[in-house]
């Protein structure tokens, strides 16, 4: 455990965790244990609307006084939001060279159901694997351990408001571009949909 690197689950998570992905497998784990902490990509994706950036958000049950255990945390389907962010996904990346390319598979993942946000998260990251073609193990934390190596806890790294996050920032053609330049790391799917199968080289 000393010698793996911990990364949380996220959700369509920024372009620099898979290079971390690529770059730290096989000696990674996901982390399971940990108590869900707010305001985190574990369940917000960063995208390029014609506005700039466009935060998705995956609303999740609010829980007791307890926290919860990320695992454990479910998602709130009180209203519609799975139409809400494919409308936006769409509508942002409908130009793009390769949005139908992988339309139909991702259009899947807003239309059946989920229950807890790690299963969906899960279920993503795996889908984006295989069409990123990255050979990445995916396995699991047992329990939560608080103290691990600095240099092999990552549970902390990539939190929406901090810029110095960026592990990966190379310019690729964006579709807003023209409007408001490159703006980097933001959800995998940015890069999917504008660089297709060149993805993999790009990471």
């Amino acid at each position: 455990m000393q010698n793996t690197a911990i990364l949380p689950l996220f959700y369509l998570p920024p372009v620099g965790y898979f290079s971390l992905l690529q770059k730290l497998s096989p000696n990674l784990l996901i982390e399971k244990s940990e108590h869900f902490p707010k305001q985190t990509y574990r369940n917000r994706a960063s995208i390029y609307s014609p506005n700039g950036k466009l935060d998705l958000t995956v609303p999740v049950v609010r829980g007791s006084k307890m926290h919860t255990v990320a695992k454990d945390v479910k998602i709130s389907n009180d209203f519609n939001w799975q139409r809400l962010h494919w409308m936006s996904l769409q509508s942002c990346y409908r130009s793009s060279a390769y949005f139908e390319f992988y339309e139909d598979e991702l259009s899947k993942f807003y239309t059946q159901r989920f229950d807890y946000l790690f299963d969906y998260n899960l279920e993503l990251l795996n889908w984006l694997n295989k069409k990123l073609k990255l050979n990445v193990e995916i396995d699991f934390t047992t329990e939560y351990i608080k103290e691990i190596n600095p240099e092999l806890d990552f549970r902390s790294m990539m939190n929406p408001k901090k810029t110095e996050d960026i592990v990966n920032n190379k310019p690729y053609y964006q579709v807003f571009e023209d409007r408001h330049q490159f703006l980097p790391n933001l959800s995998i799917v940015d890069l999917l949909f504008n660089q297709g199968p060149q993805s993999r080289l790009y990471l």
